[in-house]
């Protein structure tokens, strides 16, 4: 049996990469995984047979959007201009890597378009605070690739960032690769995905990325409202100075947030106060329906199984009385 790593999935094909020798083969799931409807990621670690994955092996950790397992650190890039940066999406893949407890870098591209320090100056007094690793760089002038490569080194990172921020650029920059890149519209001022599909590229022996995608239509409707300020560092500290331990921080009496508030940086309550609205719309989607499901597949000695539905196992018994009532019947003739 061999073992490898899932580095790109396309359609129903896994292209997994032999540990031993870095082959890279195409392979399919064998039915018994399928049925089991474990989900499978790229950079989950399996064994194989004959083109075909015999096991998932387990995985330290994952992202369901995009689904990548087994990664080192996020790496979140964002455009200083072109588009303008946006603090609200920036918050919202800072807070999903942090849901996630996966460490995160920042990194800011098309350095060589901005032309005030203001915002640069910006982000270092919101985000180095927080223990972020900042970065800033410029695929088209070759600036701070050397930092950027080395932040990657000896890691699995997965890039992540909106459309048009230049992932696909820097990737070229650093790998000789020639991925798809696309121009910003002059139209809406956004850029297009241009990577359709998630997968693991090899810098070196130890060095590997992910592109992705993006993360679209990243949402947090799957957590409760007073869970959203633990992805809040600078808003989770005065929580236990909070009269009610439910609370909220948007208007309550006693609230230590709030009392506080001159000490949190605007951009960031803004998108607090954004999340804990989807957070609501969630609870309130649970609040009247069961969310509780019963598993189709269950663990017999560490091992997933399909569970045999009530239903045929009643068939089941009903063919095996069956047949038992025949040999009695072909008894009695004999």
């Amino acid at each position: 049996m061999q073992q490898g790593q899932i580095i790109k999935i396309h359609s129903d094909f896994y292209y997994v990469t032999d540990s031993s020798n870095n082959k890279t083969f195409e392979c399919k799931l064998r039915e018994v995984i399928k049925k089991t409807k474990q989900p499978v990621y790229v950079g989950d670690f399996v064994e194989f047979n004959n083109g075909a994955i015999e096991k998932i092996l387990p995985r330290k950790n994952y992202i369901p959007r995009p689904s990548v397992s087994n990664i080192d650190q996020v790496v979140i890039i964002s455009a200083i201009k072109e588009p303008d940066l946006s603090f609200s999406q920036l918050n919202r893949y800072v807070s999903f890597a942090k849901y996630h407890k996966i460490p995160a870098v920042l990194c800011f591209n098309k350095n060589d378009l901005s032309f005030d320090d203001t915002m640069i100056e910006k982000v270092f007094s919101i985000y180095e605070p927080l223990g972020y690793d900042i970065l800033f760089t410029s695929a088209l002038e070759n600036l701070g690739l050397e930092e950027f490569k080395d932040v990657l080194t000896n890691k699995t990172s997965v890039l992540c960032g909106s459309s048009g921020v230049g992932k696909s650029s820097i990737i070229n920059a650093i790998s000789g690769l020639n991925l798809r890149t696309k121009e910003i519209s002059d139209k809406t001022k956004r850029g297009t995905h241009t990577t359709r599909h998630c997968e693991i590229i090899s810098l070196d022996k130890n060095t590997r990325i992910v592109d992705t995608p993006g993360f679209s239509n990243l949402k947090f409707d799957f957590i409760l409202p007073n869970e959203v300020d633990l992805l809040f560092d600078e808003i989770s500290c005065y929580k236990k100075d909070c009269k009610y331990a439910d609370c909220l921080h948007i208007s309550e009496n006693g609230c230590s947030v709030i009392e506080h508030i001159n000490k949190i940086d605007n951009t960031r309550y803004q998108s607090y106060l954004e999340f804990v609205t989807e957070a609501k719309d969630y609870k309130e989607k649970i609040k009247y329906q069961g969310v509780k499901t019963e598993s189709s597949h269950k663990k017999v000695n560490n091992e997933l199984t399909v569970k045999i539905s009530s239903r045929k196992r009643e068939q089941a018994r009903n063919t095996k009385k069956q047949k038992i009532y025949k040999d009695i019947e072909n008894e009695r003739i004999d």
